[in-house]
């Protein structure tokens, strides 16, 4: 089951993604964007709870503050990447997160540390770069450096979100508390850049932010939350081939011989750390 949730997980950011995309092309500015993907989590996670006497109150302080500094600090400094540098080079940057997870296994992971699933991890950021080709020029080397650092800080979060399971935090408070750090940080940028100008189209896109953005979110902290990290880092590649068929329709994107491959080897490295949690017992 933890590899269909991180796959839905996928296909949801995959969506959000196309949803941002459709956003800005309707006006609608940055800081809007991020007060949108927070706002809907946080309005609908609350009259859950309150419809069904939930508490609001985390098992542990501690972990929510450092999974919302660095999932928050991550997605700022993405979009800033993004805004900066060419799409495919942004997006490749922010797909080294599992590649920062492999390596915390390979060094600290204890018995997480696999070689199958750490090269299941390397082959498929192969298949992204085989996808986007990314390029840096001489002046984008601060925003591809920054754009580097939201990868790291994106597998620190990821990193949290697995602790937060193990101490039976449940997925909707977990993204709650971050829906919350994710609508404040927006109302900075807000009261820095002004509200944007949206159209009727651009507010449907943003609407469609918060929803799938709000649907990956729960499962990826359930994918993240209970079972291998490593197994769940190399799926989330498969977010790049949601995203090219989604480019292929809306946009009419085209993919030549090598993107293709790419994404081969982004499925065939899902699949090899499929087989090897299966063959571990107890499927660590």
């Amino acid at each position: 089951m933890q590899a269909l949730w991180m796959l839905l997980a996928s296909a949801m950011f995959a969506t959000m993604g196309s949803f941002v995309k459709l956003a800005s092309e309707h006006g609608a500015s940055l800081p809007q964007v991020v007060l949108f993907r927070g706002l809907p989590s946080v309005v609908l996670l609350l009259i859950w709870a309150r419809a069904g006497r939930q508490s609001i109150i985390p098992t542990s302080w501690r972990l929510h503050v450092w999974r919302n500094l660095s999932g928050v600090t991550s997605m700022w400094l993405g979009f800033f990447a993004l805004a900066h540098l060419p799409l495919a080079t942004a997006t490749s940057l922010n797909y080294t997160a599992p590649l920062f997870i492999a390596c915390w296994m390979l060094g600290w992971g204890g018995a997480q540390r696999d070689p199958v699933r750490i090269a299941a991890v390397a082959l498929g950021f192969l298949g992204v770069i085989a996808v986007l080709r990314p390029s840096v020029n001489d002046d984008q080397w601060l925003a591809a450096l920054l754009g580097l650092t939201a990868g790291g800080m994106s597998a620190i979060a990821m990193l949290q979100i697995r602790q937060l399971g193990r101490v039976g935090e449940p997925e909707w408070r977990t993204v709650l508390f971050f829906s919350v750090a994710v609508c404040v940080s927006s109302g900075v940028g807000l009261l820095l850049e002004g509200w944007g100008r949206a159209d009727l189209y651009g507010y449907l896109a943003l609407f469609g932010v918060g929803a799938s953005g709000l649907v990956g979110q729960l499962t990826m902290t359930r994918a993240f939350g209970h079972g291998s990290a490593l197994l769940t880092a190399a799926l989330q590649y498969t977010t790049i081939i949601f995203a090219a068929f989604i480019g292929m329709g809306l946009w009419g994107d085209t993919l030549d011989n090598l993107a293709w491959m790419g994404m081969g080897l982004i499925i065939f490295a899902g699949l090899l750390s499929v087989w090897r949690t299966m063959r571990r017992p107890g499927g660590a």
